[in-house]
This record gives structure tokens, C-alpha cells and sequence, in this order.
């Protein structure tokens, strides 16, 4: 039977499975429960795809646009030794990239962010002693990664990093060095275009709520990225559709996966996240974006410079 035609009659069956889950359950733990299932379906399904079908793998259980399928497919293709993940900027962990892949596979993960939500939650989901999580509440910068991540007694080879904390994650990415991930996931401001090689300038206190009123002046641009991934050994394999993370694989065990170049893997985002005094404006147009920005100063790394955002996209 076709496979997805198989996931079909499974999500069938875990549905009608859910009217008897025990009275003590929580609606919210069934659910939980449910989407677990649906994944383990889907996972088996992406995983097998060819190895040039990466734009065909996402899927979403506790990711934000699809990257938990993209990476069910990675582990079928890239081999792990040491199923270690890193992810910071996580916020609270109820959407995340590793969540899934903490749950599925049974990975030993850290996770990192500034402010303590995600503490309370992984208490609270019991995932601090069902898996084997190391939680930190610490603030990342470029000099304090590196020592972060070894104090938790990860060090080398390990799976999978990703990095999202809507700021200096070019820098924290360049700077890294305690780790070497097979696969590493990043988030990109699909805002900065597919040429232009830019991110914010470093600043060790940057917070993105508070560098602009917008909310859209962030990150690096994905050719930036990308440059800095290639300057370790990786190699750009694929973006989800939602046009903000992008996956890189270690070049000595890249294997069939071909190597996709930014022009191919790159999407503007559809979500409208900018805002004017607080409220939601809904800026859509990414040349519109770059206006509301246009007197903010980036790090161009062609220019090995700061550049004014107008004179850099010729606003």
C-alpha cells in the first residue's frame, strides 16, 4: 500500500484510539499524545525519500513551519554517531526544532535561551526527567557560546545544532567552535534577499524587541549564513518553504545529499511579524520592509563594513 494512503488509515486509527484514553488524562496529554503518532507516520514517510527530495520532507509536530519533517529526512540520509542535539533560542520549548526529535528518537539535547520560560515548561511537560534534557537560562553572546555548551559536557561530533535568537546568530554561528554538528539548522531574515551578504552589527546586549520599533531589523541574511557555515565545512542542503531556516550538512558526511545553492534555496517569508507602536502592521512587501528600516545601520561582509540599509539596497 502507498505510504501515505498507510499514514492515512494510521491517523484514522489513532483518532478513534483517543476516545479511550483514561478519564485521569489530560485533553491536553491526548492530544500531545496524538500528535507524537501522526508524526512517527510521517516521519516514516519522509524519511524514505530520495535524497535530492528535501522540499518534499516538512512536516510539523512541535516545529514552527515544517522543520521537524526536514529533519526525519536528514537522519535517514546523514549518519549520526553521537545523538547529541543544541538548540538555543528556544524560548518556552512548546515550538522548537528539537522537540520532536527529543521525543521521536530519544536524543540527549540541550537547550539554551535568555529568559526562563522554557525551564517552566519542560518541568512541567516532565521532559526534564523523561529525556536526558539539560536545560540552561543564560543569555548568548559570541564570547560566552562556546563555554555554555562545554560546561554542559558537550564537546566534538554531535548531531544536529540549531540557532535562532533573532539577533546575532551570524556571529554566535562564526564564533562556535566546542562543537562540530553534523547537521546545523539557522534562521535567516528573509528581509535582507538572497544577495546581499548582512546582518545586524554585533552588539552583545541586542534584543530585537528593542533594536527597532518595527520588530524587523534582525539576524543576517542568508547568504551571510551560508558563507559562515561553508568557512566550517558545511554545505547548504535545503530551506523550508516558510522562507526563515535553513539546513546545512558537514561536508565529510554529506554523502548523496546534493548541495543546493542560496538563489535555490532561498524564500521570502509570508508572515507579516512587523509592528508600529507596539501593534501589528502587517508590512508584507520585503522592499516596504527594508524602507521602515532604511536609516539603520548593518555589517556588510563584502564591504567588510557598516552600511546604511538605504544605501545598501539603493532604497
Amino acid at each position: 500500500m502507498e505510504l501515505r494512503t498507510r499514514a492515512a488509515h494510521l491517523k484514522h486509527r489513532i483518532v478513534q484510539g483517543v476516545k479511550d484514553v483514561s478519564r485521569d488524562e489530560s485533553l491536553e496529554s491526548a492530544v500531545e499524545a496524538l500528535r507524537m503518532q501522526v508524526g512517527r507516520a510521517e516521519a516514516r514517510i519522509v524519511k524514505a525519500l530520495p535524497a535530492d527530495r528535501i522540499a518534499d520532507a516538512e512536516f510539523t509536530v512541535f516545529s514552527q513551519f515544517g522543520e521537524d519533517g526536514i529533519i526525519q529526512f536528514l537522519l535517514a540520509h546523514v549518519p549520526i554517531e553521537h545523538e547529541v542535539f543544541v538548540e538555543f533560542g528556544v524560548q518556552s520549548y512548546a515550538e522548537s526544532n528539537t522537540r520532536f526529535l527529543l521525543g521521536n528518537d530519544n536524543w540527549h539535547g540541550l537547550i539554551i535561551d535568555g529568559d526562563d520560560a522554557h525551564v517552566a515548561f519542560t518541568i512541567e511537560r516532565g521532559l526534564d526527567w523523561r529525556h536526558q534534557l539539560d536545560i540552561v537560562q543564560q543569555f548568548i553572546d559570541r564570547d560566552n557560546i562556546d563555554g555554555i555548551i562545554g560546561d554542559a559536557g558537550i564537546i566534538g561530533d554531535i548531531g544536529l545544532l540549531s540557532i535562532d535568537i533573532d539577533g546575532n546568530d551570524y556571529w554566535v554561528l562564526e564564533r562556535i567552535s566546542v562543537v562540530s554538528p553534523r547537521i546545523l539548522i539557522t534562521e535567516y531574515n528573509s528581509t535582507w534577499g538572497p544577495e546581499a551578504a548582512v546582518t545586524v552589527p554585533y552588539d552583545p546586549e541586542f534584543r530585537r524587541e528593542l533594536a527597532h520599533d518595527s520588530n524587523l531589523f534582525w539576524g543576517a541574511s542568508l547568504t551571510a549564513l551560508t558563507r559562515a557555515a561553508e568557512a566550517k565545512g558545511y554545505a547548504l542542503v535545503g530551506g523550508n518553504r516558510a522562507g526563515n531556516n535553513a539546513f546545512f550538512v558537514r561536508r565529510d558526511v554529506l554523502g548523496a545529499l546534493p548541495e543546493r545553492s542560496v538563489a535555490e534555496v532561498y524564500r521570502p517569508s509570508r508572515f507579516r511579524e512587523s509592528q508600529h507602536q507596539g501593534r501589528r502592521s502587517y508590512v508584507s512587501d520585503h522592499r516596504e520592509r527594508l524602507r521602515v528600516i532604511g536609516n539603520l545601520i548593518v555589517w556588510d561582509l563584502d564591504r567588510d563594513g557598516l552600511v546604511r540599509v538605504s544605501d545598501r539596497f539603493a532604497l
